[in-house]
């Protein structure tokens, strides 16, 4: 009942002015924060904020008792009226646009017709004097002067100007965008009817005043039906419209404690309180809104991730494809010319001299090379694929390292290198390996060995360590750095030097590792630093689960 007491009629008129501009406040910095570069919604704040300035000096001006204050309020009233129409033009002249090209007109007539018109309101053309003082809560009758019919003039031609483009808008969009523009114009014709009709044809024509102090409450349609066109159409995220919500609640409930106040001196401190709300009310917003942001920055940025990485795997798809159907286009000539050099140098031409020998040998050492090279690639790309061929069968490891040391003799003699091969001192178990893929890893490292080392020696060494065969070769070649080591089984990793000495991908070491790794083993690679020699080796187990089969899926590895 007390509260029913203190909220009397005087009072609804305060809370009209609060409802609207803690509305249309928090809407206009909502809609900002949506898009702090856009035109548009620029626009938008500048009208939220004019309405505020508006509604605050239309309720002042008859609230204050003081002759020259009333004079002074009711010019700057008017003032912040022709800017007010002024905002809602250009709101709906770039609407929904984000950048906009203002045309000469707008520039050399509109633009200074507004700033005229608004100046001429603060001076006696518009509002003379004060003929007479109301009593406290009605509103003053000024004398107006010759330039009130300017003002009336310039208000008309923005409002009806901003609704005829409006309008044209609303008959060029889409059906999505029509229905946002008839919600939009709906409220925008309700809201300045209410304010032509009784904020200035019953004043100015039939020199009626009393409905002028509800200036804000006619504000609310539009507040209300561009709510309506923000949910329904989804112009601003649902979270942001809870929040506006909830804030905008909150702000009348304090400026419903404003108006209980019993005294002065806490209506004065809640008031101060509700503006405290308000702006605390604006941050929250802004939060909210810079959340959302990055909320869709990053589902944006996750979906052209997920694109990209589906262009990048057919790419790399592609890739492995070309490689494939290159290398074997390129294995068959070599594979040619291996067999032709072969029986060349068994004799099968005819009788060699040791010189003819000597220099086929070194083709064919070079064509072997090159046949190497060529089923490095051909194994990165099965690999590349998840699929490589695996023939397990039981495998004598003496006999490949024998045959793989056979081979690679020749090369080292003529680079003058002491190859030496440590046998084992006893008997060696058998393993489940395939045998080819096997001594491909053996040739690798050895190989590789002699490439890397200028002179000295390379220690092949092959034994069982409990249930382990370990297959070993060390250097005295130009060794590698910690760093190195961390990535020389990678693909296409090479040491600093290695492009120098010799020519290579930096394949080798890689399929090695995933052939190894796929016999249950492990592979690693040893040395103090550069120029200190290295050790290559592997170790695979005895027994082992391995079955003989031609096809491993590597992408279960």
């Amino acid at each position: 009942m007390k509260i029913l007491q203190l909220l009397n009629l005087n009072n609804l008129d305060l809370l009209a002015v609060g409802i609207a501009i803690a509305a249309i406040g928090i809407l206009g910095f909502v809609v900002y924060f949506n898009n702090k570069k856009s035109i548009t919604n620029k626009t938008f704040l500048i009208f939220a904020f004019l309405t505020a300035v508006y509604g605050i000096f239309n309720y002042i001006n008859y609230k204050v008792r003081s002759p020259e204050l009333i004079l002074w309020f009711l010019r700057l009233t008017i003032f912040s009226a022709v800017w007010h129409a002024f905002a809602l033009f250009q709101f709906f002249y770039v609407f929904p646009k984000e950048e906009v090209k203002f045309s000469k007109w707008y520039k050399k007539i509109l633009i200074p017709g507004t700033i005229i018109t608004s100046i001429l309101t603060l001076t006696p053309l518009v509002f003379n004097r004060i003929d007479k003082i109301a009593v406290e809560g009605q509103v003053t009758n000024p004398e107006r002067g010759p330039a009130i019919a300017l003002f009336g003039i310039a208000v008309v031609f923005l409002v009806l100007g901003s609704l005829v483009i409006l309008w044209k808008k609303r008959s060029a969009a889409q059906k999505l965008e029509r229905q946002q523009y008839n919600t939009i114009a709906a409220g925008t014709s309700i809201t300045f009817l209410l304010i032509l009709c009784f904020n200035f044809f019953l004043p100015v024509v039939f020199n009626n005043l009393k409905f002028i102090p509800l200036a804000p409450v006619f504000i609310l349609p539009f507040i209300a039906f561009t709510a309506v066109a923000i949910v329904r159409y989804h112009l601003l995220n649902a979270k942001i419209i809870t929040t506006e919500f909830l804030t905008f609640l909150l702000a009348i409930s304090s400026l419903f404690e404003v108006l209980i106040s019993e005294d002065i001196q806490s209506a004065a401190f809640r008031f101060i309180i509700f503006f405290l709300i308000l702006n605390i009310s604006f941050l929250l917003n802004k939060s909210v809104r810079n959340e959302i942001e990055q909320k869709d920055q990053l589902q944006i940025l996750s979906t052209q991730l997920a694109d990209a990485n589906e262009k990048l795997k057919a790419l790399d798809q592609a890739r492995s494809e070309f490689i494939t159907i290159a290398s074997h286009q390129l294995r068959t000539p070599p594979a040619t010319i291996k067999w032709y050099l072969s029986a060349v140098l068994a004799g099968d031409f005819g009788k060699l001299t040791d010189e003819q020998k000597n220099v086929i040998d070194k083709a064919n050492r070079t064509n072997n090379s090159q046949i190497s090279l060529i089923d490095d690639m051909l194994n990165v790309s099965r690999i590349e694929r998840g699929k490589m061929e695996f023939l397990f069968e039981e495998t004598d490891a003496l006999s490949l390292a024998d045959i793989t040391i056979e081979q690679l003799t020749p090369m080292s003699k003529e680079k003058n290198l002491n190859l030496q091969f440590k046998r084992p001192s006893g008997f060696l178990p058998k393993i489940m390996a395939d045998k080819e893929k096997l001594r491909q890893v053996m040739n690798n490292l050895i190989d590789n060995a002699l490439k890397y080392t200028k002179q000295g020696d390379i220690n092949v060494s092959l034994e069982q360590k409990n249930d382990e065969i370990v297959f070993s070769v060390k250097d005295t070649g130009k060794g590698f750095s910690k760093e190195e080591g961390e990535e020389i089984f990678q693909k296409f990793k090479r040491g600093n030097e290695s492009v120098k000495q010799s020519a290579g991908l930096g394949l080798g070491l890689y399929v090695a590792k995933v052939i190894i790794e796929q016999h249950k083993g492990k592979i690693w690679a040893e040395s103090q630093g550069q120029g200190k020699g290295s050790v290559f080796a592997f170790s695979l187990p005895v027994h082992t689960d391995l079955h003989a089969t031609t096809l491993l899926d590597l992408t279960k590895g």
